[in-house]
């Protein structure tokens, strides 16, 4: 009777870790900003990306948002969190740290790029998750003129984005500048 139980019991724990293993073989690495990754460069649609370290990035484009692929593996391994304050770059390094500046509204947050993208044209330049478009104000809007650039944040602002939570808001810029930036982008200027 004992040895019956006993092999009902390690069947049942046999099953149980058979399953467990089943639950999706994607191993995530940590939230963590080290290592750093830069990559080869690699195509997509025929076009070539070439990843580098650029400490003075600062670009005028047009940010979009995605969302609905919770749970996916990033580009750099961790698990996608929409509703975290992240986003997609097709060559930043990563992790890296930008400011992101709606040139319409003036509204500036810092997120942590964690993913490549996007990758199609017409000027896009950052991709944000859904909770930085919301962070942002652009939700509704699907895509906004922006201007990004490289930020290196407070110890507490990297911890908070590593975390899933808004970095402190840098402050809006002036209309002086906006205006400026807008008049840039729109004469096709890709840099400030």
């Amino acid at each position: 009777m004992e040895i019956a139980r006993a092999l009902r019991a390690s069947g049942v724990a046999a099953a149980l870790l058979a399953l467990s293993a089943c639950g999706g073989g994607t191993k995530f690495r940590p939230v963590s900003d080290v290592p750093v990754r830069i990559g080869p460069p690699y195509t997509v649609r025929g076009v070539t990306y070439t990843p580098r370290a650029e400490s003075n990035y600062d670009r005028l484009g047009y940010a979009t948002w995605y969302g609905p692929e919770s749970g996916n593996q990033t580009s750099n391994g961790e698990r996608y969190q929409p509703d975290w304050i992240s986003a997609a770059h097709t060559t930043l390094p990563l992790p890296s740290y930008v400011e992101v500046t709606d040139l319409d509204t003036g509204k500036r947050i810092i997120v942590r790029v964690n993913d490549r993208g996007p990758f199609s044209g017409r000027g896009r330049i950052i991709d944000l998750s859904r909770g930085a478009a919301e962070e942002l104000g652009m939700l509704r809007k699907g895509v906004a003129p922006v201007r990004v650039r490289a930020v290196e944040p407070s110890k507490k602002d990297r911890e908070r984005l590593r975390e899933g939570k808004p970095a402190k808001e840098p402050g809006r810029i002036s209309e002086g500048e906006l205006r400026k930036l807008r008049e840039r982008l729109a004469a096709g200027a890709t840099s400030p």
